[in-house]
């Protein structure tokens, strides 16, 4: 069973963590958990404050070799029957945004993601992956299982 699509629709909006798969060079996948929002028909993450172990991010150099990349969005139940998962396969990259749309964007991360009051949200330089979805596909074990606004 497919989720509804107002159920896609909410999620994409209010789902709060997705994991995003990129492909190494040597063709293995690289996956890594996100925070993301929409804006203009596209995912957007930041390259934010919080800690990270190494300058240039394994995402951001995965993307500029390959930019084929996939994100899953999931939620696990001790009850079987409220399973559900939505991937979403695409193109993704990293861009430094300037103006209205780097604007837009933060202010469309700041407002899902409190937290972001506290931690900065980009490093030195803004830097976001910019995520254009091509194919939507998605499971849900029954109609109850479904997220809803």
């Amino acid at each position: 069973m497919r989720l509804p699509g107002e159920s896609v629709e909410y999620l994409l909006d209010h789902w709060p963590v997705a994991r995003l798969a990129t492909l190494r060079r040597d063709g293995m996948p690289h996956q890594v958990p996100i925070v993301f929002a929409r804006h203009a028909g596209r995912l957007w993450s930041p390259i934010d404050g919080k800690p990270k172990s190494e300058r240039e991010l394994a995402r951001v150099r995965h993307l500029a070799g390959d930019p084929r990349a996939g994100l899953l969005l999931d939620d696990y139940a001790e009850d079987w029957t409220a399973l559900w998962w939505l991937r979403l396969d695409g193109r993704a990259r990293a861009l430094r945004p300037r103006g209205a749309e780097l604007d837009a964007v933060a202010a469309a991360l700041r407002a899902k993601y409190p937290q972001y009051a506290r931690v900065p949200l980009f490093q030195d330089e803004p830097t976001l992956i910019e995520f254009r979805i091509e194919t939507r596909r998605s499971w849900c074990a029954s109609g109850n299982a479904a997220p809803r606004p």
